[in-house]
């Protein structure tokens, strides 16, 4: 099975084709730039330069969440383009996941961690192929309480990870990933969709697609508070 996969839920974008198990084109970028100034772009660019057919890609595949409202979505409607123009399913991964994947053979424990602001996080922790927490948003001291209970080496990982690490480095026995490997990927998320729909899991049409937020937008919950006080 041939998939193209796209990611941009954090800080960095990336895009990646692969063939079973096997990637055979990837880009990466983490430039400050807007995704969507650099996105499409890339994709472009990759194809050309692989000679890869659009046409030959059985299944596309993003992550929908969670992350930045505006990368969710910049990479969930690209990918609902990509699949209804082209006719082909598609299918999603969690961002926490994708950030994991790298780092699955770690021996200890995988905390997936995005700057969510506002002293949060958006968190899932993994241990060897399974999964210790669901995806949630949660402050940083209640995620470093529950780390404690588990009594085992972990290691962060994401765009959130030297923001947790440096606040919970004293009261755990933690590292940071390497920078090379701390981002989420295209990749990982090819390689993701891949082995889940190995196992069973079923590919979709592109009008299921959704973006997954674990909280509202800033501008929702500021809304929200003027609303409660009155204003």
């Amino acid at each position: 099975m041939r998939i193209l996969a796209i990611e941009c839920a954090s800080v960095s974008a990336s895009v990646a084709v692969t063939e079973g198990d096997r990637c055979l084109c990837s880009d990466f970028v983490k430039s400050g730039l807007t995704h969507s100034q650099t996105l499409m772009p890339m994709l472009e660019k990759m194809l050309q330069e692989n000679k890869i057919d659009i046409n030959s890609i059985d299944m596309f595949a993003c992550t929908a969440g969670p992350g930045s409202f505006t990368g969710v979505r910049i990479g969930v409607s690209a990918l609902k383009g990509l699949a209804e123009f082209n006719k082909k399913p598609c299918f999603c991964v969690s961002t926490l996941e994708a950030i994991y994947y790298p780092h699955r053979n770690f021996d200890g424990v995988v905390c997936a961690v995005m700057d969510a602001r506002c002293n949060q996080v958006y968190t899932a922790s993994f241990s060897g192929q399974n999964r210790l927490f669901d995806d949630e948003a949660i402050l940083i001291e209640e995620l470093g309480e529950k780390l404690k209970k588990l009594k085992k080496r972990i290691i962060f990982a994401g765009d959130g990870a030297e923001l947790v690490y440096n606040k919970l480095k004293d009261t755990l026995d933690c590292c940071i990933a390497d920078e090379s490997v701390r981002y989420p990927t295209a990749e990982s998320v090819a390689k993701l969709a891949f082995e889940k729909t190995q196992s069973g899991d079923k590919p979709f049409d592109a009008e299921k697609l959704l973006p997954v937020y674990l909280r509202l937008p800033q501008a929702q919950r500021e809304l929200n508070n003027k609303k409660l006080k009155g204003e």
